[in-house]
Parts: structure tokens; sequence; C-alpha cells
């Protein structure tokens, strides 16, 4: 039993970053509503959408820096980093579905209807490519996905630039002429 105490604590952090994430994928989807992307801007989403990624990648940096201060007392390495990342990519990953969920059944149920008519329009799907793409269900599965992908990548490459080496660590590494 204390085990599982232990390592519930040793992720808290994870834990309060992941639901930060969740959150302001949500919020992001919010403001993607309220500004007509999901019904009268809807040519212009697939490229405002990208935009998440700033936020994105800031919370990982602050994630991965909390996690450098609190528990490694100032000191972390990339491994250590990589790791809390990761932890924090399949955590977020996890909540996704519920996030697609809320979005396209609560916030924005005319999202799909409206991507639908608006490919089918223009001539890029025919209405039944549309509908496989536009649902629920391809939505949870592609977010899933695309984050497991990108936060794993991101991981890999802010841990470069969270790590902090003790000065006994790098005096270990120092070339001696």
């Amino acid at each position: 039993m204390y085990k599982i105490k232990q390592q519930a604590k040793d992720y808290s952090i994870e834990v309060k970053w992941a639901s930060i994430f969740a959150i302001m994928m949500l919020v992001w989807m919010y403001i993607e509503k309220l500004s007509g992307l999901h019904d009268e801007h809807i040519d212009k989403q697939a490229f405002f959408t990208n935009f998440i990624i700033l936020p994105a990648m800031l919370i990982y940096v602050l994630a991965l820096l909390d996690k450098r201060e609190r528990f490694y007392n100032g000191r972390m390495t990339y491994i250590q980093g990589f790791k809390s990342g990761a932890v924090i990519t399949v955590m977020v990953a996890i909540f996704s579905p519920m996030v697609e969920y809320i979005t396209f059944t609560i916030t924005s149920p005319e999202y799909f209807p409206n991507a639908i008519n608006y490919t089918v329009s223009n001539g890029w799907l025919t209405k039944e490519m549309a509908e496989a793409s536009f649902n629920l269900g391809a939505f949870q599965m592609d977010a899933a996905i695309n984050i497991l992908l990108i936060g794993l990548l991101a991981s890999t490459v802010i841990s470069l630039f969270t790590r902090k080496r003790s000065l006994n660590q790098i005096q270990k590494v120092q070339v001696h002429y």
C-alpha cells in the first residue's frame, strides 16, 4: 500500500500538468467556436487550429521545469525529464477522448455537420468519405495518436533544454588537457 501511495506522489506533478493540458484543449476549442472557426469561418479552421502547438509546448516546458524544481530539487537529467514528459503524454492521450467528447457534443455539436458540408461542397471529399472522417470516433482516435506522437517528440526535445546537471555531474564530463 505504501508503494502505491509513493508512486502516486511521485507522479502528482505529471497528473497536475496533464490536467492543465486537458483544460487548455477545452478552452482552445471553445475559443475556436467563439471565433467562428466551427461554422462561418470553417474554411480557416484547419490553419488556425495548428497554433494550439504554442500553448501546448509552453505547458510541457512549465511541467518539466516544475518537475525539476519540486521533485528533483533543481537537478534533472535528460532521461528523468523525458520520462516525466512521456508520462504527461500518456495521461493527456488518456484524457483526450473525454476532451473530444465534451468539445463535439457539448461545446460545438454543429462542427461535424459543418465540416462535412464544407468539404463536400468544395469537392474535396465525397459525402461518405467526409462522414467517415468527421465524426467523434475518428477524432478521438486521431487525437490520441497525434498526442502520443507529438507529445513524445516534444518530450524528447524539451528535456534537452530543461535538464540541469549537478556540479558533480559536470565535473565528471569535463575534458582535462
